[in-house]
C-alpha cells in the first residue's frame, strides 16, 4: 500500500476532490482506492456525460479520465469538461493504453493537462496527480489574490463601497447610456452633518464606525439599480439609473430617513447622525455632461449646508429645496 500523500502536498485546508471516470468497474475501484488511501476525496462514475454536469458544477479538483469508453470518448468528454470551465481551471489527465499517442497528443492538443498509460505505475500516477493538485491549488491561490487585488482597485477600504476611482468609470458609462437612450439620469451627493465632531468628540474610531454605519445604511435605502460610492472623507455619491425628479427625490428622502431617523449604536452609546443631500438631474439645461451632473450634485449639497443642513436641495436653474418633515 502506498505512502499516505502529505497534506501540504496535496491541498492544505481542505481534502482534494478527485473525479475518476472510467467504464470498467475493477479499473475504476481499484484507481478510487489508491487515491483514497493517499488521502484525497474520490467520487467515481463509468461514463463521460455525468462528468461535464459535475465539472460545470464546481467542487471538483480533477479529472481522472479513460479515454476509451462507449458513447462518448475520454477525448470528447475532455474537450467539452474544458469549455464548461474556461474561467476557472480544472486539471484532467487522460488514462490511455501505453501504445494509443493519436489519442495522447490529440488530448493534450485539446487542453489535457497530462496523460498517464495503462498498465500504470502505482508511484507514478500518484505523483502526477499530487503533481496536477499543487498546480491546481497555486492556481487558485494566485487567482484568489487576482481577485483581491481587483476590490482594493475598485473599493473603498474602510466601507466596502465602490471608491472615487469606480464611481467616475461607472458615471462616465450610465451618463453615456442615458444620452444614447435618452433616459433620465439622476445623482445625488450625500454628506454627514457636522462630522468633525465625531472624531473630536469620540475619537477616529468612533468616527470610522460612523462612516461604515452610514455606508450601511445608503445601502439598504437604494435599488438594486442603485450605485452607492464614497465620493471622500464624510461624502458619498448615489448615482440613480432611469430615474426622473420625482423618483430621484424619493429616493433621497428615503436615504435621509435612512440615516437621521434612527440613532447609531457606536460601541453601545446611541449617536445621532444627519445627513446633507444634493442632487442633480439629467437631462436639464445647466447639465450636458458627467461633469457638469456632478457639479450641480455638488452645489446643490453646498447649497443645502448652507440652509441650516439636515435636508435635501435638488438642482434646479433656480435652485429647490426640500427640507423632509
Amino acid at each position: 500500500m502506498p505512502e499516505r500523500a502529505p497534506e501540504s502536498d496535496v491541498n492544505p485546508g481542505r481534502t482534494p476532490r478527485v473525479l475518476v471516470v472510467d467504464d470498467d468497474r475493477v479499473t475504476r475501484e481499484y484507481v478510487a482506492g489508491l487515491l483514497r488511501g493517499a488521502g484525497m476525496e474520490v467520487r467515481t462514475l463509468d461514463s463521460g456525460a455525468p462528468a461535464v454536469d459535475l465539472a460545470r458544477n464546481g467542487g471538483v479538483d480533477l479529472v481522472l479520465l479513460d479515454v476509451v469508453m462507449p458513447g462518448v470518448s475520454g477525448v470528447d468528454v475532455c474537450r467539452m469538461i474544458k469549455s464548461v470551465t474556461s474561467d476557472t481551471f480544472l486539471p484532467v489527465i487522460l488514462v490511455t493504453a501505453r501504445a494509443d499517442t493519436s489519442s495522447r497528443v490529440e488530448g493534450l492538443r485539446i487542453g489535457a493537462d497530462d496523460y498517464v498509460s495503462k498498465p500504470f505505475d502505482e508511484r507514478e500516477l500518484l505523483a502526477r496527480v499530487e503533481g496536477m493538485l499543487r498546480i491546481k491549488r497555486m492556481h487558485d491561490e494566485v487567482s484568489r489574490a487576482r481577485t483581491r487585488l481587483q476590490e482594493l482597485a475598485v473599493r473603498d477600504d474602510l466601507t466596502g463601497l465602490f471608491n472615487f476611482r469606480y464611481l467616475h468609470t461607472r458615471l462616465h458609462e450610465e451618463f453615456k447610456r442615458a444620452e444614447r437612450y435618452r433616459e433620465p439620469l439622476a445623482c445625488a451627493m450625500v454628506d454627514v452633518d457636522g462630522f468633525k465632531r465625531f472624531n473630536d468628540d469620540y475619537g477616529h474610531d468612533v468616527g470610522d464606525q460612523v462612516i461604515r454605519l452610514v455606508a450601511e445604511r445608503l445601502q439598504e435605502a437604494l435599488r438594486e439599480i442603485d450605485v452607492v460610492a464614497r465620493y471622500g472623507g464624510d461624502e458619498f455619491l448615489l448615482i440613480l439609473p432611469s430615474t426622473h425628479f420625482s423618483g430621484a427625490l424619493t429616493v433621497a428622502d428615503r436615504t435621509w430617513r435612512s440615516v437621521s431617523e434612527r440613532p447609531f449604536d457606536v460601541n453601545g452609546v446611541p449617536l445621532r447622525v444627519t445627513c446633507s443631500i444634493g442632487v442633480a438631474l439629467y437631462p436639464s439645461r445647466d447639465v450636458t455632461s458627467k461633469d457638469e451632473l456632478l457639479k450641480a450634485a455638488d452645489a446643490a449639497l453646498y447649497q443645502a449646508k448652507d440652509e441650516g443642513r439636515n435636508r435635501i436641495c435638488v438642482f434646479q436653474h433656480q435652485g429647490y429645496i426640500y427640507t423632509p418633515s
